[in-house]
């Protein structure tokens, strides 16, 4: 049976993940800030636990919970949005919750999840469209930008680290989610599927990339 962890699987793009893959017959390890969250997930059939990766005492615990572990498949989905452009400047609350839950929540978990891969296994860290420098036309969501390509640039630099294994940034596309609302073009279902078939794709000449949902290359 394969194992996959889900970090940040209580709602939306994460508990998608751990619907379809615990339907498929995986093993599913998932996490949950709360405990409403945790028992969504054990209503599907998960092994979940409580962890927020915002709090370092809390990533601290992750090492010995997955003592043992040997994974198939990381996915590190945990993210948080902040909408306001350049004409207003992030308040210091707005820019520590959002670089700790986006980079250092990413940056702390990294090395405690990736020994635990099986070699050529993935990684894959939820970023965004948004994060690309090149494809930027807008300062919508400025803070929420820089996190995303911050994360980026912190698993591209991770992956000399880790050569047996593929680390990646993967957008899940503009979705219908609390983050995305309702106008968004991709439905849940239809994004997780789609990113589930990119990663079943995974080949070892994609370590360190970023790429859309549907496995094209998104430009840094």
């Amino acid at each position: 049976m394969n194992t996959i962890l889900i970090l940040g699987a209580s709602r939306g793009i994460g508990l998608e993940f751990a619907r379809q893959y615990s339907a498929e017959g995986w093993r599913v390890l998932a996490t949950a800030r709360d405990e409403a969250g945790l028992e969504r997930l054990q209503a599907l059939g998960c092994e979940a636990f409580q962890l927020d990766v915002a709090d370092p005492a809390s990533v601290s615990r992750l090492s010995w919970t997955l003592d043992g572990e040997v994974l198939d498949l990381a996915l590190y989905v945990a993210g948080v949005m902040a909408r306001p452009g350049a004409l207003t400047p992030p308040t210091q609350p707005d820019f520590d919750r959002v670089m700790r839950t986006n980079v250092l929540g990413a940056m702390q978990v990294l090395p405690q999840v990736a020994p635990q891969l099986l070699p050529q296994a993935a990684m894959a860290f939820i970023s965004s469209q948004m994060a690309s420098i090149a494809d930027c036309a807008s300062s919508y969501g400025w803070l929420y930008r820089a996190s995303k390509a911050a994360l980026n640039m912190a698993v591209h630099a991770a992956q000399p680290d880790y050569p047996q294994n593929i680390l990646l940034a993967l957008s899940p596309g503009w979705v219908q989610t609390d983050m995305g609302g309702e106008q968004a073009p991709l439905t849940v279902q239809a994004s997780v599927t789609n990113m589930r078939r990119t990663l079943a794709q995974l080949e070892l000449s994609q370590q360190g990339a970023f790429i859309n949902h549907d496995g094209a290359t998104i430009p840094w």
